[in-house]
């Protein structure tokens, strides 16, 4: 039995193998999932390695493979390769936090002295503006404490300041917010990558020293003049088409998207087609495109240079030229960044006589990026953008492959039909293949994505990305007008469709948060489905419906703290939260009823039905568990006896040792915000943003963290400016 056994195990290995031996022109595919992997690892990480225990596993990697060299098996070869990229992703995430790391603010600094060149100016869509400030110094702050960047807001907008000035400002400023709750998007590791040590806002209007401008860095000498290109186009669109028409065009040529009201944001994203606000693949595409489709036209008219040049790979050039300027025009976004290096690689593809649309130029583009800057594996942008561009493209590799697909790309009309018909088909793959990124991250689901992008789409691909494209050429000769009046319709039917398919009913649905496994078992299963082309890859199908069971399987808190300990919501006999100490704008009660699926609204969870107060505090029930929330000292005799899980915002007496749970000024101050669950048999277990952020860099001792809600509202920001996806 034992020979039939190993013979079993000995035929499933080579069954195995030949699998692998038949995918072997895709085993490049695997790089950036392996450089992901490890990259993944450094962020779980509890504490912070040191530098040289995570350069160490790639050079036992690179030392293991040069002992071995060829002489193991093709198995074992794979193996090492898969460790090594690992092991080279996990040290360039510590590479990365080491190059970036800059000095944060460790608590509030109010009415400072801030003295800095502005190196953004950011219009809001109420009032004021954002400013990103490169510091020269701040108050009496020591000079090794100082941090690089600040971002502040304005009262009142500022016509006359532009990037380069150096402004003084008297400022409150605080340290980068932390999650809502634990494992909730954390916008302090986000600054903690862009140097951006504190953010606040200003308490007096800025002055500026013009005295100072010798002594600017040089990048942002050089910066400062694209800044201020982008802000002239940018008053240049304002001139020609005032109000939210305007906005939105300057969120398509210059990336600014500041000046859209949070309706119209709201409207893009409910309706799926958010996407075509944010500078991303699509808009990239378009005009590196166009330049390349515009160059290579004019130079085929004349015969002497068609004839006897390469005019496709001139206009490649051109179109990474084009690329590269639009690129700088657009600020530089992160997700604009990545749009450019596929695109370039893309064309540079047309250069070496390759396809420019395959998926290994995608692979490739992945990798480099996650090469640069690792930290982009957490950034839902990358994530969605790669799983809908790797969906679309390994489709039309299939299609490609059909001998009857070209055939009928000949057939009088088709072209139209799959044109509209690619609109359908790229929608729905794109939205099936970035709906898990959605729920995990933003809990919701747009139901009518098909529908607004079948209409959106060609608006935005013939009429209004060419428009702008026109405008860009004919500005300098100050004949801009014409190109952004048309651009400016387009604006308008897309900003009409978004409206009307936002208002269907059921456009948006609200998903509860899943458990971090099973949204890896879809990502799993969805690079199993698309990376390999034999029949074997049908498993990934499988893999994708164990994670969506075990997506409702995640366990709610019972009960909810706040980062301060002012706000407390439980939950109700029906499921949904009900709180204390909340307004309708508190950031942290949305993020908590956005996690929860929205079991319970906004104004339901204020109503705070649960809770039963008097002057001094308030009782409710936890999972059959009393529940006290102190508000005032005298309430500390009675509820430290009786409850048994005791919340409060001031320090509560050494002597409360009834409660079994105490959640009090100082817990609320170490370890932010704080998400109880009560088992069946009573026992408590209780999970807190400190936690799990772990000893990092970007995680700062949080009992120094500020009260303020500003670096909260930084926090929701950064949420909505730079989670929100572009597919």
């Amino acid at each position: 039995m034992q020979t039939v056994a190993g013979a079993g195990g000995g035929g499933i290995f080579a069954a195995f193998q030949r699998r692998l031996e038949a995918e072997q022109e895709r085993w490049f595919y695997w790089l950036p999932v392996m450089i992901g992997c490890g990259i993944g690892l450094y962020f779980a990480l509890p504490s912070e390695p040191y530098t040289v225990a995570a350069v160490a596993p790639v050079a036992c990697m690179v030392a293991w493979r040069a002992a071995v060299g060829r002489s193991g098996s093709m198995l074992a070869g794979l193996l090492t390769a898969a460790f090594l990229a690992a092991a080279l992703g996990f040290a360039l995430a510590k590479m990365r936090v080491e190059f970036v790391r800059a000095p944060v603010l460790t608590k509030q600094l109010s009415a400072a002295d801030v003295r800095g060149w502005v190196e953004l100016v950011e219009p809001r869509p109420q009032r004021g503006q954002r400013l990103t400030l490169r510091v020269a110094s701040i108050g009496a702050l020591a000079a090794d404490a100082l941090p690089a960047r600040v971002r502040i807001t304005t009262v009142r907008a500022v016509p006359e300041l532009a990037p380069g000035s150096f402004v003084r400002v008297r400022a409150t400023l605080m340290p980068p917010s932390a999650p809502a709750l634990p494992g909730d998007y954390d916008f302090g590791r986000q600054a903690w990558f862009r140097s951006l040590g504190a953010v606040g806002y200003t308490l007096s209007r800025p002055q500026i020293e013009e005295n100072r401008h010798a002594m600017m860095p040089l990048d942002l000498r050089l910066w400062a003049r694209v800044e201020r290109v982008r802000q002239a186009i940018g008053a240049r669109i304002a001139e020609a088409l005032p109000g939210e028409r305007g906005a939105i065009a300057t969120a398509l040529i210059t990336g600014e998207r500041g000046g859209i009201s949070e309706a119209t944001n709201d409207a893009f994203r409910d309706s799926g087609i958010v996407h075509i606000l944010s500078i991303s693949g699509l808009h990239m595409a378009i005009m590196a495109g166009a330049v390349f489709f515009s160059v290579r036209f004019l130079l085929a008219l004349f015969p002497a240079i068609a004839l006897r040049y390469p005019i496709k790979k001139w206009a490649a050039v051109a179109a990474i030229a084009g690329a590269f300027g639009y690129l700088l025009i657009s600020g530089g976004a992160f997700a604009t960044v990545r749009s450019a290096i596929m695109v370039t690689i893309m064309f540079f593809a047309v250069l070496l006589d390759r396809p420019a649309l395959a998926l290994r130029n995608v692979v490739l583009t992945a990798a480099i990026i996650l090469v640069i800057y690792p930290e982009s594996l957490l950034d839902v942008g990358f994530q969605m953008s790669f799983a809908a561009v790797l969906a679309l493209v390994s489709i039309y590799e299939a299609l490609q492959r059909r001998p009857g697909w070209l055939t009928a790309m000949q057939l009088p009309g088709m072209r139209v039909v799959f044109f509209f018909g690619g609109i359908v088909l790229s929608t729905l793959i794109a939205s099936a293949a970035v709906a898990p990124f959605s729920a995990y991250h933003f809990h919701t689901s747009q139901q009518y994505a098909v529908l607004a992008n079948l209409v959106a789409l060609p608006v935005c691909d013939i009429i209004v990305m060419p428009a702008a494209l026109a405008a860009l050429v004919v500005m300098p000769l100050g004949l801009e007008m014409i190109p952004l009046y048309v651009m400016g319709w387009g604006i308008d039917a897309m900003v009409w469709i978004a409206l009307r398919v936002a208002k269907l009913p059921g456009a948006v649905i609200n998903v509860p948060a899943m458990p971090t496994v099973a949204f890896l078992s879809m990502v799993a299963g969805g690079l199993w489905l698309i990376l390999w082309q034999t029949r074997w890859r049908l498993a990934g199908f499988a893999v994708i419906a164990i994670g969506i069971a075990l997506a409702p399987t995640l366990r709610m808190p019972d009960l909810l703290v706040g980062r301060d300990g002012a706000l407390v919501a439980v939950r109700g006999a029906e499921g949904g939260l009900s709180a204390i100490g909340a307004s309708r704008t508190s950031f942290e009660l949305q993020r908590w009823v956005e996690h929860d699926g929205w079991r319970s609204s906004i104004e339901t969870a204020i109503g705070g039905s649960t809770f039963k107060c008097d002057g001094i505090g308030c009782v409710a029930t936890a999972g059959r568990i009393p529940l006290a929330v102190v508000r005032h000292p005298a309430a500390f005799a009675e509820d430290c006896r009786r409850a048994g899980i005791l919340v409060s915002e001031l320090v509560s007496p050494r002597d409360c040792t009834g409660p079994k749970t105490v959640v009090d000024f100082f817990a609320a101050r170490r370890h932010g915000a704080h998400a109880i669950y009560i088992n069946p048999d009573g026992t408590i277990r209780v999970e807190t943003v400190a936690g799990v952020r772990g000893a990092r860099p970007w995680s700062m001792p949080p009992e120094r963290r500020a009260r303020t809600g500003e670096g909260v509202r930084e926090a929701r920001g950064g949420q909505v400016d730079q989670q929100r996806a572009d597919q």
